[in-house]
């Protein structure tokens, strides 16, 4: 039934209709959000790409601007190259006669290196001969070290054996004295031994003199 006997809509399909359009519509406005995602997204790349030129024209143009900058020096490095190619070349002329000069100079100074060298040559070889006589002394001197050695030891045992000598002396001279002092206190001793008997022997005999 699609309305009521007056040929009104009724309220049931009414609002089938409104939501069949509903759909409609949320249909349509899904499809218009994905293609306007869709042109987002190409937008997006868009730009990207766009982001990408302009960064390589960029550094194209800074290429281009450093290119220029060689060119121009370059171009004034071979001028300069020119001018400096220009200056030796006067240079030269005005060396010339100096350097014919310079190379005869240079040919009297190698004659006399050349002497130079051989008399060098001469003190090397003299001076090979006197390492060689160095070397052959040192041999030598090595190989009679040890005599060397041995006279030393000989030398210093000598005088050990004059001071052990002298020591000893000291202390034989030193027993004597103490000897001859102890000697002399001896004889002292006895002496007055004697004496002081004597002096008894006469003490008696006055004494039985006296008595008689």
């Amino acid at each position: 039934m699609t309305s009521d006997e007056n040929g009104s809509i009724t309220p049931e399909i009414r609002i089938k209709q409104l939501e069949e359009r509903l759909v409609e519509e949320s249909d349509r406005l899904e499809k218009l959000y994905v293609a306007y995602r869709k042109v987002e997204q190409e937008l997006e790349e868009k730009n990207a790409i766009i982001e990408v030129l302009e960064k390589e024209a960029i550094e194209k143009e800074i290429e281009q601007e450093g290119m220029e900058s060689l060119l121009s020096d370059k171009d004034s490095r071979i001028h300069e190259m020119e001018m400096d190619g220009a200056k030796s070349s006067t240079k030269i002329k005005h060396l010339q006669p100096k350097l014919e000069k310079t190379e005869e100079m240079y040919s009297r100074e190698k004659a006399r290196l050349g002497r130079v060298f051989e008399v060098a040559e001469e003190l090397d070889e003299a001076l090979q001969t006197a390492q060689v006589e160095l070397t052959a002394r040192d041999d030598w001197y090595v190989q009679h070290m040890q005599i060397f050695e041995k006279l030393n030891e000989a030398i210093q045992t000598r005088y050990d054996m004059i001071d052990s000598a002298i020591e000893k002396s000291a202390e034989f001279a030193k027993k004597q004295d103490t000897f001859k002092s102890r000697m002399d206190e001896a004889l002292e001793a006895a002496e007055e031994a004697v004496s002081h008997a004597q002096d008894m022997s006469e003490e008696s005999e006055e004494s039985e003199e006296s008595e008689d």
